[in-house]
């Protein structure tokens, strides 16, 4: 049935005990990162601050994710640290922005496997405005990698795609 009542053979439907707001957590923890995640942002490492500042309002996004030449991640840049930089001395044409994000392994990331409840913790915990989405990059050149895990982006999870899916499953879409 619902998940609220529960049937048996000559003695009818009777209420099993189980809150309504559990079943609204069991879905949530059903609901995998990789069904709302949106398109990631990102830019070059080598990438100007000044182009970067122009690709964050240009996409309508507060934070950007930095690949290096072969598309790993390497750091996030938010809002923040482009005011930090922008109130600065510093020439932002000619500083890249790999310069000022933070770095790995400095970064919260989720997985498309995680559940959306957990992507929703890290959010919290971390208060954090976005988490980008990584999977484990097949990495062809291992003398790179030294040995560390490298992460491709996939996905981003913000608080906006948190907010829809709740909407969502209040509409019952």
């Amino acid at each position: 049935m619902s998940g609220i009542l529960a049937a048996r053979p000559r003695v009818g439907y009777y209420y099993i005990g189980k809150p309504v707001h559990s079943l609204f957590a069991a879905r949530l923890r059903k609901v995998k990162v990789d069904e709302i995640k949106s398109v990631p942002i990102v830019v070059k490492d080598s990438m100007s601050v000044y182009e970067s500042i122009i690709t964050m309002f240009l996409e309508d996004v507060g934070t950007l994710f930095v690949v290096n030449d072969r598309g790993i991640l390497v750091g996030v840049v938010s809002r923040k640290d482009f005011l930090k930089v922008a109130l600065g001395k510093t020439d932002i044409h000619q500083m890249p922005v790999g310069i000022i994000m933070t770095r790995m392994p400095n970064l919260v990331t989720t997985t498309p496997e995680e559940s959306i409840y957990e992507a929703a913790k890290k959010i919290i915990e971390h208060q954090v405005d976005s988490l980008p989405v990584v999977r484990l990059a097949d990495s062809v050149d291992s003398l790179s990698a030294k040995g560390k895990d490298e992460w491709e982006i996939c996905g981003r999870i913000t608080k906006t795609n948190l907010t829809k899916l709740l909407v969502e499953l209040v509409e019952e879409k």
